[in-house]
Formats: structure tokens, sequence, C-alpha cells
């Protein structure tokens, strides 16, 4: 009975990791060492920032191309990262100028602010709640509470990595993939420790599992 009921927080967790596989491919191309490699007799270069954000174009389109084709659809929060990585890294490969990846993270992550602010004043009911309101019952102002919670997150976690890209510029690629992961986990952990007191076992009741938007 406990698994049954952890089984879609398990399931959100594992599409939460599937949104940062291009991430990771993005850090792994980053570090290596430059090299050419031949490919179907063309040359190209490997390692470094330029071909790290060309490897995160392609992987964002090959992610999210299958779980548009084996779902038939995209949560909005997919579709608004996967255009701003189109559009981003497609900058910064015309330009040869990683100004424009840098900017990536903090846009989308104040895009998903506005939209999670927009919602206490359009429509019924906070966005938290759009999403989540499914697989969990709580109290009005309990709602309101954890989506300005997130509003702050995702506030704070632009101002974040803004602030890293342009005053820490040798670690700022680091801050990307393992800073944002790490805020992510542990924003997650304290909105689980804050969930949990509010929600009870007993007789006739049954715990809910709780599902979180995407980044």
């Amino acid at each position: 009975m406990l698994l049954c009921r952890h089984i879609p927080l398990l399931a959100a967790t594992v599409k939460q990791f599937i949104d940062f596989i291009p991430l990771i491919l993005f850090f792994i191309v980053f570090k290596l060492d430059p090299r050419t490699v031949e490919l179907a007799g063309h040359s190209y270069m490997l390692g470094g920032i330029f071909s790290a954000t060309a490897m995160l174009i392609a992987s964002s389109v090959v992610v999210y191309g299958t779980l548009f084709l084996l779902q038939r659809k995209l949560e909005k929060g997919q579709w608004l990262t996967l255009v701003a990585c189109l559009a981003f890294g497609t900058l910064t490969l015309v330009f040869h100028n990683e100004t424009f990846l840098k900017w990536k993270a903090p846009v989308v992550s104040w895009l998903f602010a506005i939209g999670f602010a927009a919602s206490h004043f359009i429509g019924e009911q906070p966005l938290i709640q759009r999403l989540m309101g499914h697989a969990i019952q709580l109290p009005q102002a309990i709602w309101t509470r954890l989506n300005i919670a997130w509003i702050l997150f995702f506030l704070i976690s632009g101002a974040a990595n803004l602030f890293v890209a342009f005053t820490f510029q040798s670690i700022w690629v680091d801050f990307k993939v393992f800073g944002s992961l790490g805020m992510t986990l542990l924003f997650l952990l304290g909105q689980g420790i804050f969930l949990a007191r509010h929600m009870h076992d007993g007789d006739g009741q049954t715990t809910p599992s709780v599902t979180r938007p995407k980044d």
C-alpha cells in the first residue's frame, strides 16, 4: 500500500531526471579536452562551450522529441525549456558568444516565476494546485503558501544562476548543472517535509502522492 501511494511521486522524480539528461550531456562535452572527430566524412570539434551547446540542442530535441512521440504531448514547462534551449543555444552558436547561453537559466526560471505569480490573479486556483490538486488535498491557504514558495524558488534560482554566470565564470557551467540540480533537490525535500505536516493516515483517509512541475 505504501509503495502504491508513492508511485506517482517516483514517476515524477524519474521525469525530472529525464529533463536533466541534456544538461548532463552538455556538461560532459564541455569538460572534454578539445579534439577533432571524424563523422560521416566530416570533421567536428568536440570539447568546449560551443560543441557542448550543440550537444545541448541536439540532446534536447532527441529527449523531448521522444517524450512527445511516447506521450503524444509535452507539458508546458517542457515546451518552454525546449524553446529556450533552441533559442539561446542557436544564438550562442550563430554569434559564437556564450553570453546568450548564460541568460537561458535565469530567463526560464523567471518566466516560471511569472507564471506561478500570475496564477494568483488569473484562474480560480494557484498554478501549483492545478498541477498537484489531482494527487493531494490541502486547505486553500496551504496551496497559496506553496505556490508562493515556488515563486520564490524560481526567483532565487534565476538570480543565483545569473550571478554565478557573470561573476564566477570559471565555474558557471558546473553551477549550471550541479547547482541547479542541488537547489531543486533541496527545495523538493523542503516541500516534502512541509506537505508531510498536512498529510495524515487514518480510518477512511488516504495519504496522496505528490507530483511537481517540471523546470
